[in-house]
């Protein structure tokens, strides 16, 4: 993993979850804004598995459990489409409250992720 590129995504999340959960508790159904902040963290997340599999052959191989990040990461990847699909099933404010939930458990999965690449565990 690229540690500016986890940063970037690690705050896109944070700033999603964040603006979910308070346009949930204000009282605010799921909307583009809402669900289209989720599909970017979404599209970030595509563009991670892309750097986890080209980052081995470019010099960069993970130091941790590779089977742990690759299931820390394929879980990452359906987790949005997941609390998408919550959202558009049910319009209340609490599925847009989901949605930050979701947004903001990407942004701990995402440090894991990092320090599972970068930190070897002995």
């Amino acid at each position: 993993m690229i540690l500016w590129f986890t940063v970037l995504q690690i705050s896109v999340a944070v700033a999603s979850g964040l603006f979910c959960v308070v346009a949930g508790l204000v009282g605010r159904r799921p909307s583009d804004w809402t669900v289209g902040s989720l599909l970017l963290v979404e599209l970030l997340l595509i563009v991670q598995v892309v750097v986890a599999v080209v980052a081995p052959f470019a010099g960069n191989p993970p130091t941790g459990d590779l089977l742990e990040f690759w299931v820390y990461l394929i879980a990452a990847v359906l987790l949005p489409v997941g609390g998408t699909l919550w959202a558009l099933l049910d319009r209340t404010r609490w599925s847009t409250v989901v949605l930050g939930v979701v947004g903001l458990s990407l942004a701990i999965m995402l440090w894991r992720m990092q320090t599972i690449w970068t930190i070897q565990v002995a």
